[in-house]
């Protein structure tokens, strides 16, 4: 619904709103989008999107018994209710996993102590009914990369609508800086991302978990600027029409850069290669893909752009050639050391 505001959600509202729908869905078929959208306090593309989630869901980690549910935009279709309601019988390995997992989860820092009972509760009760498979399972241990932390961190932020500060590595800049940010909400495309309202920069801006240094959440209370729910279907990067435009020229084997980038057009060049013409709202993290491309391809516009490109492959020769001459210099001192330790005999 166009023009609807962000509303902060954590992942764990998400999952429990999904799986209220499941039952709301099949107490009601053929519901209209627009009224079920109303009755869950959500737009029509949030439910759309939980809608395109859904259908990967069921009873089996096999993927066997999926929930077979589509829209055409106005009603929604759910064909195998009666299916999925049989009683839930798992097999000894999806037993396995499913502990596993919920352990995992359970160890989670900045939980809310409530899903954290919940889920030890429920785990109880599947390793009562696992048998065997429960004891296997208790030889198995996951431990979550730094990622997780901040995953939990940012979640528990966006559910209390609190502040955080973080220091963060940003590969296009190759610098750190420190930022307070309002969290909006966790995205996942490819990588897990915190869309958030940046103090630092006063605009909305999106940050990969991995690349936190370091997060704490701050007493400030979050208060982002209401902003509209990006549809990221086409992905994460959607440049804007006002950005600067940035024509790259690429060889045979530069064609990916068409393939990765979004970009306004893609003309073939008499070589086989492409001439690539996209927008970006900062066109100085383009260098790191010119020093990537080498001969395979080139910056030509805006000049001041292609310059910086230049100058940035020559200092990086520059310092390869230095690093070359100091190995050789202390090679050959080690071969003189070694000639005078000849000459006395040594």
């Amino acid at each position: 619904m166009a023009g609807k505001p962000v509303r902060p959600t954590s992942a764990i509202d998400q999952t429990r709103r999904m799986l209220s729908l499941v039952t709301y869905l099949k107490e009601r078929p053929g519901a209209r989008v627009e009224d079920v959208a109303r009755a869950f306090g959500i737009s029509e593309d949030e439910l759309v999107s939980d809608l395109d989630v859904l259908p990967m869901c069921g009873t089996s980690f096999r993927g066997g018994d999926l929930l077979d549910i589509d829209t055409d935009g106005e009603r929604i279709w759910w064909h195998n209710p009666d299916d999925v309601a049989e009683p839930l019988r798992i097999a000894a390995d999806e037993a396995t996993a499913l502990l596993v997992a919920a352990r995992a989860v359970s160890t989670l820092p900045g939980l809310r102590e409530g899903d954290r009972q919940a889920l030890l509760r429920a785990t109880a009760k599947v390793e009562a009914a696992s048998g065997e498979a429960a004891g296997a399972s208790s030889r198995l241990s996951v431990t979550f990369e730094s990622e997780g932390g901040v995953f939990a961190d940012v979640d528990r932020a966006i559910s209390e609508r609190r502040r955080l500060w973080i220091r963060y590595y940003s590969p296009s800049r190759d610098e750190v800086t420190e930022r307070e940010i309002d969290p909006i909400r966790l995205v996942s495309v490819g990588h897990t991302y915190v869309e958030a309202w940046c103090r630092r920069s006063e605009a909305r801006r999106t940050f990969r978990l991995d690349r936190v240094a370091e997060i704490r959440i701050l007493d400030e209370p979050a208060a982002p600027p209401e902003v509209e729910l990006r549809d990221l279907s086409e992905g994460l990067v959607q440049p804007a029409a006002e950005d600067p435009e940035v024509v790259v020229e690429v060889g045979p084997g530069g064609r990916w850069v068409a393939e990765y980038y979004p970009h306004d057009s893609a003309d073939e060049l008499a070589d086989g290669g492409l001439r690539i013409t996209l927008r970006t709202p900062d066109p100085t993290s383009l260098r790191r893909l010119a020093l990537r491309l080498g001969r395979d391809g080139h910056i030509v516009s805006p000049p001041e752009l292609a310059d910086s490109a230049r100058q940035a492959a020559r200092e990086a020769l520059a310092a390869y050639d230095g690093a070359e001459v100091q190995e050789s210099h202390g090679a050959g001192a080690v071969q003189e050391r070694q000639g005078d330790r000849q000459e006395r005999g040594l």
